[in-house]
Parts: C-alpha cells; structure tokens; sequence
C-alpha cells in the first residue's frame, strides 16, 4: 500500500510538471530574463518637481476671477477661492459685501495659535456696527450638500473623519456614500464663516482662514466658503493675539485690512496672474503617489499613505511657465 502510495504521487507530480509547462513558457516570454536580472537598476520614479516640470497646459486651470478674493494687507495681498458648489448663498452674499467694500479698512481682529486668524468687524457692540449693505443678514447653514452630480475625484487611502476623501475642482473634500452628502474639509489655508451657537447664525461678514493642524472636527459644523491659493505666509506669521481665543486684546495689535475685492472688480493689469493644478487628471494621480510615497534620497521608508489635507495643491504664474 505504502508502494503504490509514492508511485501515485510521483505520476500527480509529473502531470503536474507536465500541465505547468505551457504557463512558465508563457510568463518567460512575457518577461525576459535580463528584466529580473538584479544588475538592471529600476527606473528612478519622478519627483514632485520633476512631474511638474513635464506639465502640459491642459494640467492647470486658471481661477475664475468672479469667484477670486484679493485679501490685500500691508504686507502683500492673500488669493482666495470661494466655493460656490459647496455654500452657495454664502458666496453670494460674500461678493456682494465685496463688491460694496465692506472690509474695506476693517481688520484682522484674531490670531489663535494652531488655528485660525480671523477678520471682520471689530466692534462689540451691535449698534456700532457696519451695515451690511445689500447683502443677507441672515443664511442658512451650508455645512453639506447632496453628492449627486458632483466631480469627485477619489483619494486612494482611508480617513478617519469621512468614508471617502478626495478633490471636488480643486477643493479638498468629503463624501458618504450613504448619506450621499459632500462637504469641504477643514484643511490648512480653508476659509470658513464664523458663527454663533446657532447653526444658522453666520452671513459671511466674519471669515476665518486655518492657519494650523488641519481641525478636521469643524467639517459639518460651519459653514466652508472657499480656501487661500496664495499668501497664506502672510496669515500664518500674524503675531498671535493674548485675548481668549486668540483674539487682540488692543485696537493697536489688530492687523489693518486694505480691502477685499473680487478679482473680475480689479482692472485686468492688476490682476494675480495665476493658474492652480487641476486635480482630476492623470498627472495629479502621479503627483499624489509622489508625496505619498516619497522616493528620494533623503526618504529611506516610503510611507505608503497619504492625509487628504497633506496633499499640495501647486499653482504657477502662466507667464513665467
């Protein structure tokens, strides 16, 4: 018995041999052996810079000028895009204050550490306040909307505070499936409007730019407006206010605003020339596996992961390119 056992299994190893035949002739076609030979050094992956150096034009979009903040400060001026797919009355009502100068001459008026400045107006008082003009006194809240028809363009690593994240034209952004809701996220340089306790409570008079760790908490429960393109260094160096909150203590410590206006309402000549990568392309998906998993000399362990907020959104001056 024990015999014919061995000699079974020697025919099942031979007809196995026999069948595999075909499919090792197959793979030594498909791969030569000189592509495993280990002496052939892999092809270097391209850097972030590189990939960006092979850009075409059809890689970058420009920014749509009625839908373009010019923050200008002493300093230099800070470029925000707003967001009208995700808060629409929000951005609406804040072009018309734009248009009608209602900035203009306020300040910056809170610096928090590893969180956010913030400007508007400075009075306490309600009656001392800057009427409004034209625009709503009072919104709704616009912390989600329906992810139906949304471009969305998926991120390939899991996150902790949304079932999916990704990029909707070029603002990072949140998605459920289930709920089939989308929502900006709170990452680094996104512009938010301050409320009250009230979800309800905000208009777009007081804007807040995150100036540290991206507070992801905040995504759903305020009302994100747009995020800043350019500048954001002269935000992120303000000197942080002593008051709660951050908020400045002095008249003297806030940070005067020179205005804020809509692109499309400054002359043409005047105007930031800038153009932001697109992030819906094959490029951006390269571009994302590059800083995900970093290849260069200095990087000896690719981290294989990815944050939504960690992601850098290039831009570049057409005329220079």
């Amino acid at each position: 018995m024990e015999t014919t056992h061995r000699l079974s299994a020697r025919v099942m190893r031979q007809r196995l041999n026999a069948a595999a035949l075909p499919m090792l002739i197959a793979l030594a076609l498909a791969f030569p052996a000189h592509a495993a030979d280990p002496a052939t050094p892999p092809a270097k992956a391209k850097s972030m810079q590189e990939l960006l150096d092979a850009s075409q034009a059809s890689d970058w979009r420009a920014l749509d000028p009625a839908n373009t903040l010019y923050l200008e400060l002493a300093g230099g001026r800070v470029v925000i895009e707003l967001a009208p797919a995700f808060a629409p009355q929000h951005v609406a009502n804040i072009r018309t204050l734009a248009k009608e100068g209602y900035w203009n001459g306020m300040s910056i008026n809170r610096s928090q550490d590893n969180f956010v400045v913030q400007w508007g107006d400075p009075a306490e008082d309600e009656k001392d306040r800057k009427a409004i003009g034209s625009a709503k006194a009072k919104l709704p809240a616009e912390f989600a909307r329906s992810s139906d028809g949304l471009p969305f363009h998926l991120l390939p690593d899991k996150d902790g505070w949304a079932a999916q994240v990704g990029f909707s034209d070029g603002f990072p952004a949140a998605r459920d499936p289930a709920e089939k809701q989308a929502w900006l996220a709170h990452c680094y340089g996104a512009v938010g409007a301050g409320r009250d306790v009230a979800a309800d409570s905000s208009n777009g008079t007081e804007l807040y730019v995150v100036t540290g760790q991206s507070p992801r908490q905040l995504d759903r429960n305020i009302t994100t407006v747009g995020r800043v393109v350019q500048g954001m260094e002269l935000l992120s160096v303000l000197p942080r206010g002593t008051g709660p909150l951050g908020f400045y203590e002095k008249a003297e410590q806030r940070v005067p605003i020179k205005s804020i206006r809509l692109a499309s309402e400054v002359p043409e000549a005047e105007r930031t020339s800038l153009q932001v990568l697109r992030t819906d392309t094959p490029l951006f998906d390269e571009l994302v596996e590059a800083r995900r998993n970093r290849r260069d000399d200095f990087y000896k362990r690719p981290a294989g992961h990815i944050d939504l907020c960690n992601v850098p959104l290039p831009t570049r001056d057409p005329d220079k390119s």
